[in-house]
């Protein structure tokens, strides 16, 4: 198996994983809350978990986390920044639409977003995003993971043993 294959493979197993926690914190039709979140329970995914806040009147969103792992993906500390401090224009747009339909869906999104923006055209992130809601309902953070993914990975992802 090539190497690009086994790092896609374990992307999708890593998602498959923090997908089965979110939803294993589900009340019935209620969504999970951030309260509801155990690090202990993801801590081999930690490394690449964010928080975003969801901020209404206008919406927008905010990095309320990003882990370690994140800060060779945007080659810098991104945790509580604006999404339109993070990204240009293009990703900004991007980013904006995915994170609107989980929210205004209620419902996971997922996707692969190349790094193309940050000039590394040959690396994506194959990113996941989960709804989270304080009273169960109304989408208030989403929690997202991302795994980096591509012939320039290896000098990304942040990701290894603790």
């Amino acid at each position: 198996m090539s190497a690009q294959l086994s790092a896609s493979a374990s992307a999708a197993r890593a998602h498959q994983e923090m997908f089965a926690y979110w939803a294993s914190l589900r009340r019935g039709a209620s969504l999970p809350a951030r309260v509801d979140l155990h690090p202990a329970s993801m801590k081999r995914l930690l490394p690449t978990v964010s928080l975003i806040d969801v901020v209404n009147e206008p919406r927008d969103y905010r990095l309320r986390l990003a882990g370690t792992g994140l800060y060779g993906v945007y080659g810098r500390e991104i945790t509580g920044r604006m999404i339109g401090d993070v990204y240009n224009t293009a990703a900004f747009d991007y980013w904006r639409k995915e994170l609107d339909k989980v929210v205004d869906e209620r419902r996971p999104g997922v996707g692969v977003h190349s790094l193309a923006w940050r000039g590394a055209p040959h690396t994506s992130i194959l990113w996941l995003r989960l709804p989270l809601a304080s009273n169960g309902k109304d989408v208030d953070m989403i929690l997202g993971y991302d795994a980096v993914v591509g012939s320039q990975a290896e000098g990304f992802s942040g990701i290894r043993a603790a």
